[in-house]
C-alpha cells in the first residue's frame, strides 16, 4: 500500500523508474503530496521524451549517410576563432551508430562542468577522435579562416579511422572525402556537437596551461578573449608569445 510510504519515500521511488503497477497505486492515493510528486514525475517523463526526440533528430544527417552505406561519418567543429590569444583548435569525431548520450549538444549550450563530463564520455565511446591546432603564428600568417581550415584538416588526418563522410560546421576543407557544409551544425548534428565539446574542452585545458605561464592575463577564466582584466594586462605588460598580432586592439596598439 502506498499509504504506508511517506511522500519523501515515494519521491525517491519515482526517481528510480517505477513499474506501471506502482504508478496506478499512486493515482489512487488521496494524499496531496503524493499527487504533487506524481505530477512532477509526469512532467519529467514529458521532458525526457522531448529530449530524446531532439537527440534523435540531431542524428538525421548521420542516418542518411549510414543508410547510404557510409558507416563512418565524422563531425568537425572548432573552438577559439575570436580570442586575442592562443590557438584555434578543431576536433573531428566519429560516433557509433548506437551512441545514446542524450546530453551531447552544442558546447555553447552547456556548462563548463557538463562539457568536462561529456568530454570524457565522448572519448570513451567514440569510434575515433582527432584534434588539430593552428597556433597564433599561423593565424597571423594566413588569417583566422584559413588557420581554422588547417586545424580542421589536421583533426581529420588525426582520426584512426578514415571517415567516409564529413559534416562540418559552416566550412569546407581541402580533402577528397565527401563533406557537408552545414550552418549551425553543432546544434543540428550530434557528431558535430560532440566535436564542438572536444574542441572547446581541449582548448580550455590548453589555456589553463598558458595561464600558469602568464598568470597576469587571466587566461584560465577568459580563454584568451578580451576581458577587462586581459586588456589591463596587455596595457601594462604588453603581449605574450601566444598573442595574435593581427587581431585588434593588439595590431593597432603594438604594431602601428
Amino acid at each position: 500500500m502506498t499509504t504506508k510510504l511517506t511522500v519523501s519515500m515515494i519521491k525517491a521511488a519515482l526517481e528510480q523508474k517505477p513499474d506501471s503497477n506502482f504508478i496506478k497505486k499512486l493515482k489512487q492515493d488521496p494524499r496531496k503530496g503524493v499527487q504533487t510528486q506524481l505530477k512532477n514525475y509526469s512532467k519529467r517523463l514529458i521532458r525526457a521524451k522531448k529530449k530524446k526526440s531532439l537527440f534523435e533528430e540531431r542524428f538525421s544527417f548521420e542516418k542518411q549517410f549510414w543508410d547510404d552505406g557510409r558507416s563512418y561519418v565524422a563531425g568537425i567543429d572548432e573552438a577559439g576563432r575570436g580570442p586575442l590569444a592562443g590557438p584555434v583548435v578543431a576536433a573531428a569525431v566519429i560516433l557509433p551508430h548506437n551512441f545514446d548520450l542524450l546530453e551531447v549538444n552544442d558546447s555553447k549550450q552547456l556548462s563548463a562542468s557538463k562539457r568536462e563530463y561529456l568530454y570524457g564520455k565522448i572519448l570513451e565511446e567514440a569510434l575515433a577522435v582527432g584534434v588539430g591546432f593552428s597556433d597564433n603564428h599561423l593565424i597571423d600568417q594566413v588569417n583566422i579562416y584559413q588557420a581554422t581550415r588547417s586545424a580542421m584538416k589536421e583533426a581529420v588526418t588525426a582520426l584512426t579511422i578514415r571517415p567516409q563522410q564529413l559534416i562540418i560546421d559552416a566550412m569546407q576543407i581541402e580533402t577528397e572525402i565527401p563533406q557537408l557544409k552545414l550552418i549551425k551544425a553543432d546544434a543540428r548534428s550530434n557528431s558535430v556537437a560532440a566535436a564542438s565539446i572536444v574542441a572547446k574542452v581541449s582548448r580550455d585545458h590548453l589555456m589553463k596551461y598558458y595561464d600558469s605561464l602568464y598568470p597576469a592575463y587571466d587566461f584560465k577564466d577568459n580563454n584568451g578573449y578580451g576581458t577587462a582584466k586581459h586588456l589591463t594586462a596587455l596595457a601594462s605588460r604588453g603581449i605574450t608569445p601566444i598573442h595574435r598580432k593581427s587581431f585588434e586592439p593588439i595590431k593597432s596598439e603594438f604594431f602601428k
